[in-house]
């Protein structure tokens, strides 16, 4: 059992009444297994984006490989609509780009611009980029475009500004390019 995109929706819209989509207790409720019901369910967690499935709590016949195996089977975008389901770079570590190219600078230009105009609410030049990836595992509209900071990241690269200097960081955060613009 779990919340589907309608409910999901709903639920967010504040016309569906539980504090939230992913509870056990309010999916539990929702299906009609109200207070002590409850206990008669076995709990489990899913992440579709790290692949991890974890046993919460069994309270019946353990079923809990079936359950895994719907869950890494289950079309996500039943669950979450737009989420994009991809592998998770780490550009720290998962990554080894070890020369800049002219094509990485124009990037760095194009998401200077842009960090310029986000700055006052995201507050710091790196956690930009870190929104900025997070936000590429979701196919909505935002209102600035972030695919220079995404591309970069994706090729091991993590744009930082001191408020003068612009760098490009590779693996380990080894700065690998330095410029002003």
């Amino acid at each position: 059992m779990y919340f589907d995109w309608a409910n999901r929706k709903r639920i967010l819209k504040g016309k569906l009444k539980y504090d939230s989509a992913d509870s056990h207790t309010s999916i539990a409720d929702y299906y009609g297994y109200k207070g002590e019901k409850e206990d008669e369910l076995n709990k489990y967690e899913y992440n579709p984006l790290t692949g991890e499935f974890t046993v919460d709590k069994i309270n019946t016949t353990d079923d809990s490989k079936d359950i895994e195996k719907f869950c890494k089977n289950l079309d996500f975008k039943e669950v979450i609509e737009p989420l994009i389901i991809k592998k998770i770079i780490n550009p720290f570590t998962d990554l080894e780009t070890i020369a800049v190219t002219k094509e990485d600078i124009a990037l760095v230009e194009k998401w200077a611009s842009v960090w310029a105009s986000v700055w006052a609410s995201v507050g710091a030049s790196v956690w930009a980029s870190v929104r900025a990836y997070c936000s590429s595992f979701m196919d909505i509209k935002y209102k600035h475009d972030f695919s220079s900071a995404i591309k970069l990241w994706e090729k091991g690269l993590v744009p930082s500004f001191d408020g003068k200097i612009w760098r490009l960081h590779g693996k380990g955060g080894k700065i690998l390019w330095e410029g002003i613009k």
